[in-house]
């Protein structure tokens, strides 16, 4: 199969793997508007419903807490750079707090390591909302928590 023609393929199965986890649920992810227009997207899900993570050593699991995660965004261009990504945090957080979660973690980049652009966000955006590294496997994507146990974080 030539390349474009693999290209394609994937991109059709990814699309209907979409569609599956969004007709089955749970909802994967919180979008951002700015009035009736879309300019944001997080995936949000308990961290058992992305068995890719745990095949990543890079994000091999740190304890055995059954946290939620925040593994991929987007930001619809010319909305970038205006908080969006820290919106969606922010959303985040509430939403898995509302639904039961013990932690909510996210991989982003850590932009002193690596001058790679990010899908995943970056760490000072995480610190900013009150994330806490807690490992790193791989020095430029730290394992980064908001545990709702700890004090202040409730």
């Amino acid at each position: 199969m030539a390349a474009r023609a693999h290209a394609t393929a994937a991109g059709e199965l990814n699309r209907e793997d979409f569609f599956r986890i969004v007709e089955d649920g749970p909802p994967p992810g919180l979008l951002a508007f700015q009035g009736d227009l879309a300019v944001g997207w997080c995936q949000l899900t308990p961290r058992e419903s992305l068995p890719m993570i745990d095949r990543n050593w890079r994000l091999g699991r740190v304890d055995d807490l059954p946290v939620w995660c925040i593994s991929c965004f987007y930001v619809r261009i010319g909305y970038r750079r205006q908080g969006i990504t820290s919106a969606l945090i922010k959303g985040a957080l509430k939403h898995a707090k509302e639904h039961g979660a013990t932690a909510l973690e996210a991989y982003p980049l850590d932009a002193d390591l690596t001058p790679s652009a990010s899908s995943t966000g970056y760490a000072t955006t995480f610190e900013r909302t009150g994330f806490q590294i807690i490992a790193r496997h791989f020095p430029p994507r730290p394992i980064m928590r908001y545990d709702f146990r700890s004090p202040g974080n409730g």
